[in-house]
């Protein structure tokens, strides 16, 4: 774990603009019109049809996406009573992750006042203008108080997550470690060592799940919480045990099966555990520094389950795994409250998500390769980006169940896409890639079979259902790779093209190749050669039909890929050239960008070939062209150079075509900006449209387009490369291509080669 310094923690929140949030405009605001709709007199308008109905706030403003995180500062993190300003970079953080995790904008509120009730009546003459509260660093008793009075007055959701957040995630923990030892939750003894707001909220999550009262055992710093004590508060009562015969932790813990750690570092020492039943489960959540070491708990004995509030060890107990999606969910309904039922539908999922197959980035983030259900992951890890769709789901289906949602969710495999769609995990067109790929998988060659990127890509392809695949590489440095990896090759096919048993196979692709390339100097001696290269062999596989389409490129140069895929599989025969396309998915919409790949210096008749199999390609994805091909001057202003190869290609393309919305050369302002574009240039024709297509003039502009938006602009996602042009679906990857981004390829080649055989059958019946 980086050890965090106080010099970089001051730098992190003093550089640049100070703090850690922002308020950003969702609405257009440039021009006149702009602003009366956004303010007078347009503003009147919401505000009379939220008089007439309240429940239109949700409607017209962020009410429903907008949460309070309030706080008086009486006990924040670690550090206590520091007052409620100096407690606002925590609630700032506390914003930051809403938005990041759960698409959630937040006012952070810091309420200087420690008298309860003071403070209560601040929240609710504050409380319009919120769709949920978040109680945060508020010290006990006094938040037990002010959480239970907010949920009364108040028709929104209030939680306090330092209560129900740990909650939450330690007994979806606990529940998952109880299924690991293959004990029943109604039978354990349960030590609980701390007495505050969280521990108390814990052990009450725990007694729903199944927790029976005489087998838990809570402790407060005078000991053992025993029935005979007294000035208990009501909290403190509720736990208190009739047993006479403990008074200590180590007294306590003497046979238990469940410790959990809510209150200070290095109070359990190994031989508390080493005294506690079989397998025992401790969650040491004190943080920074725990109850017990995971290294001590360890060494004290083998069979311990282990939870840390720390993210340095296994089985992280994060409240960040909770609460973005418990008001998510919340939220998206616009529920009245959050109840005990969602609740306990987030610990559900919760608990659930862990048993799921983990997706390659959690792995690749904790630079691990084997996270399977048991002793080390037993709780989802908080970059898992699946905790959006299951827990926010299950708490808006809780809140509809049990009656405190406004509205309701009657598709829910569609409000799991719009979630995936907001956090740019997924969008509308990926979605469809992949629904349609699955809808008619092919067989697809993953050349680079011994690459642990591509491996995965083809794992995840199979398990996706979207292809068939075949990798190739030496067989049993793929099957030990996978092992190492903890991936599954059931279904697999791997073929090693080196080995005695593909000897015939090899002859039969030379003499097919041998014979295609005479007329170039190629002999049957040199395409035997060449087909023990993965390239040459793989492409061979497409071409003679014994798979669908071949993907490479981790491992290749361009260069050589592109040499091999025009010997082997050829141009289009009404085309000289052919090239790439990058599909961005960006807030601003989808955008195609051309040629991102392959043509470092198209002349005119290159740049037509390009523009033509852009629109095709744009088709292809169920879209309607409108290309602007660019340059660095606009429409002839600039008369030699690639400019004028560029005006020349819109001249043929529009003589050509001219019903295609198709225009330049321009500037990529001009290309983007409509209105600009429009009362400079009204002769294009290109007015009146939105650009979606980019046709650049030559390589090292398309190149470093779409690589300088990838670099700046992380929410944007980018598909591609996608070939166009081709006689067969070959794709190309790069060699920092991710996992996914190898998937989405594979979507497009198999969509690609299942519309190429609907082709051929509708011609050879034709």
């Amino acid at each position: 774990m980086v050890k965090i310094s106080k010099e970089a923690a001051l730098e992190y929140h003093e550089s640049g603009r100070p703090g850690k949030i922002e308020v950003k405009p969702t609405k257009p605001y440039r021009t006149q019109t702009d602003l009366s709709l956004a303010y007078s007199p347009g503003v009147a308008f919401p505000c009379l049809e939220i008089q007439a109905n309240p429940n239109d706030a949700y409607k017209y403003t962020d009410k429903g996406n907008l949460v309070a995180v309030i706080s008086n500062g009486t006990a924040v993190l670690g550090l206590g009573d520091i007052g409620a300003l100096s407690g606002k970079p925590v609630m700032e953080g506390k914003g930051l992750l809403f938005k990041i995790y759960g698409g959630i904008d937040v006012f952070d509120i810091e309420v200087a006042e420690k008298d309860p009730e003071k403070f209560c009546e601040a929240v609710e003459r504050i409380a319009p203008t919120f769709g949920g509260i978040n109680l945060e660093d508020i010290k006990a008793p006094e938040c037990f108080y002010i959480e239970e009075r907010l949920k009364k007055s108040l028709d929104i959701p209030v939680m306090h997550d330092d209560q129900h957040g740990t909650a939450i995630i330690s007994a979806a923990g606990l529940k998952n470690a109880l299924e690991v030892n293959g004990k029943n939750i109604s039978d354990v003894k349960i030590v609980v060592n701390g007495a505050g707001a969280a521990a108390i909220s814990c052990t009450k999550l725990y007694e729903a799940l199944g927790a029976r009262r005489e087998n838990i055992v809570m402790l407060d710093s005078k000991g053992v919480i025993t029935s005979d004590r007294p000035n208990l508060t009501e909290q403190k009562k509720y736990f208190a045990t009739d047993r006479r015969d403990i008074h200590t932790l180590e007294e306590a813990v003497k046979g238990a099966d469940v410790f959990v750690g809510l209150s200070k570092g290095n109070v359990l020492t190994q031989d508390m555990v080493r005294s506690m039943a079989d397998q025992p489960i401790v969650f040491a959540l004190a943080n920074p520094v725990p109850e017990i070491s995971y290294e001590d708990a360890i060494a004290s004995r083998p069979d311990v389950l282990m939870s840390t509030g720390r993210s340095d060890y296994p089985n992280q107990i994060n409240n960040v795994i909770g609460f973005p999606y418990i008001f998510r969910g919340a939220l998206d309904v616009h529920a009245t409250a959050i109840n005990e039922e969602m609740k306990l539908a987030a610990v559900h999922a919760i608990a659930d998500l862990a048993k799921q197959p983990v997706p390659d980035i959690v792995n690749d983030v904790y630079q691990v390769n084997n996270l399977t259900f048991g002793p080390l992951y037993f709780i989802p890890k908080p970059v898992d980006p699946r905790l959006i769709t299951e827990v926010s789901a299950a708490v808006a289906k809780a809140a509809i169940d049990s009656g405190v949602a406004r509205c309701n969710i009657t598709d829910w495999n569609e409000y799991k896409n719009h979630l995936r769609e907001m956090l740019g995990q997924e969008t509308k067109l990926t979605q469809k890639l992949y629904d349609t790929a699955r809808r008619h998988p092919q067989r697809v060659v993953f050349a680079e079979g011994i690459h642990p990127t591509m491996l995965k890509a083809a794992v995840q392809a199979k398990a996706e259902g979207i292809c068939h695949p075949i990798l190739l590489g030496n067989d049993e440095r793929i099957e030990k790779l996978a092992n190492e990896l903890d991936l599954k090759l059931d279904g697999i096919e791997i073929v090693n093209l080196r080995h005695d048993n593909q000897a015939e196979r090899r002859e039969h692709y030379a003499g097919i190749l041998a014979k295609k390339r005479q007329r170039q100097g190629y002999t049957v001696e040199e395409a035997n050669d060449k087909m023990f290269e993965r390239n040459y062999f793989g492409m061979m596989m497409v071409e003679t039909g014994e798979a669908d389409a071949f993907i490479t490129g981790l491992y290749t140069k361009y260069s050589n890929t592109i040499k091999v895929a025009k010997e082997v599989i050829g141009i289009r025969p009404e085309y000289n050239h052919f090239g790439t396309m990058h599909i961005l998915n960006s807030k601003k919409g989808t955008f195609y960008l051309s040629d991102t790949l392959i043509n470092r210096h198209p002349d005119k008749d290159g740049l037509v070939d390009i523009a033509k199999l852009s629109a095709m390609t744009v088709r292809f994805f169920n879209d309607t062209p409108n290309i602007a091909m660019l340059s660095y001057s606009n429409f002839g202003t600039d008369e030699g150079g690639s400019p004028c190869e560029v005006h020349k290609a819109v001249e043929e393309m529009q003589n050509t075509y001219p019903d295609l919305a198709i225009d330049g050369e321009m500037q990529v302002n001009f290309a983007l900006d409509r209105k600009l574009r429009d009362s400079k240039y009204p002769f294009s024709r290109l007015n009146g449209k939105d650009v979606n297509t980019l046709v650049f003039p030559n390589l090292s502009s398309a190149n470093g387009a779409y690589k300088l938006l990838q670099a700046i602009e992380p929410d944007i996602e980018i598909i591609g490369p996608i070939q166009m042009g081709l006689n067969k679906p070959i794709h190309f990857t790069d060699f920092e291509s991710s996992v996914r981004d190898i998937v989405n390829v594979t979507a497009v080649a198999v969509i690609d080669a299942y519309v190429d055989k609907v082709k051929k059958k509708c011609k050879s019946i034709g």
